[in-house]
């Protein structure tokens, strides 16, 4: 069955609204129980506590949501199921994210379970032939997909350091993901990606600078699931190959550059890349003077950048593919050279 953009629209809005209205629920419930993140260490860089909690708005809107839609649409076991191996391991590692929120997770335990749950995905996206882009060899796929996952997740777990950053980042990549997806009529890829950016956006009401209320450990992992799993089951269907595989790349461009120029600026100063840090774009760019409410602008607009640039691949990859990978990678490589060569203290 296909649906219309405007079914999509809708969903999308509906999540909006409800992760809007369900949030400050959440900061109060937050505030009550002394969940809030304190500036107690360095690397904070708000000057009053602000509570946490706000991610589990978001999981709860993305799960909910995306249930409803199933139940309201053309249910099916089978939808429900491929639903269900996107939505469990997401609220899974949301847990253990919350549990780090609340009392506080050693940094090796946290990434063990993401690479457990990375592999228990990965054999469902091979066992289930979901992956958008596989390779002839199975141990590959594999290897890609728990790589992939592991390092999307701790991606945006490392970006979500600045108001509003995390949140509407994920919203832009999300809403390119849709459209890609929808053009593509991948059902349960648009619907998911659609209510991710609305949940993302209705979120980021309140956490927009100054932040009211932050996602936590608990809404950045979360969105780090359903985004690289997303991501992974797209089909673009485009040739050359390279295309189709550049695409998801160029969507998480800038989360990526976020961690590569973190990690290895505590990698050469002598650092556990595990560590946190006021290292990464969002601290750099408020260290030459810009703004903490225009640092998220330029985020979000580099996010849309690489997200343009994605769907550009798509609608045109005989034609522009090659020079439009290139001037990506081109400018990716510029991107980190001029964040680096900022100091990381």
């Amino acid at each position: 069955m296909r649906y219309s953009f405007l079914q999509f629209l809708i969903l999308g809005a509906l999540t909006f609204i409800f992760v809007g209205v369900l949030t400050p629920v959440m900061r109060k419930v937050a505030l009550s129980v002394g969940a809030v993140d304190a500036p107690t260490v360095a690397r904070k860089v708000q000057k009053e506590p602000v509570p946490y909690l706000g991610g589990v708005a978001i999981a709860l809107g993305v799960v909910i949501a995306s249930y409803a839609a199933l139940l309201t649409a053309d249910f099916s076991m089978e939808s429900f199921r491929l639903a269900s191996f996107v939505l469990l391991p997401a609220v899974a590692i949301s847990i253990m994210g919350l549990v780090d929120d609340l009392r506080g997770l050693q940094p090796w335990p946290r990434l063990i379970a993401q690479t457990a749950t990375g592999v228990i995905v990965a054999v469902i996206l091979t066992l289930t032939d979901t992956m958008g882009v596989a390779f002839g060899n199975t141990a590959l796929n594999y290897l890609i997909s728990v790589l992939w996952i592991v390092g999307v997740c701790n991606s945006i777990n490392f970006f979500d350091n600045l108001d509003g950053g995390a949140a509407g980042t994920v919203a832009v990549i999300s809403t390119f993901l849709f459209f890609i997806a929808f053009d593509r009529q991948q059902i349960l890829v648009s619907a998911l990606a659609i209510v991710t950016a609305g949940a993302t956006a209705g979120f980021l009401i309140w956490n927009r600078a100054p932040a009211k209320i932050y996602m936590g450990d608990a809404g950045a992992l979360f969105l780090g699931i359903i985004i690289s799993v997303l991501t992974i089951r797209l089909r673009p269907g485009v040739e050359p190959e390279i295309a189709s595989l550049s695409i998801p790349l160029a969507l998480m461009a800038i989360p990526i550059l976020d961690t590569t120029v973190a990690v290895t600026s505590r990698i050469y100063r002598g650092i556990s890349p595990l560590t946190g840090g006021r290292d990464h774009l969002s601290h750099r760019l408020m260290r030459i003077g810009v703004a903490r409410r225009t640092t998220a602008f330029i985020l979000w607009g580099l996010a849309a950048f690489y997200g343009a640039l994605a769907l550009s691949i798509y609608t045109w990859p005989e034609e522009l593919a090659i020079p439009l990978i290139v001037l990506g990678a081109f400018s990716w490589i510029a991107k980190f050279i001029f964040f680096i060569r900022i100091p990381s203290e």
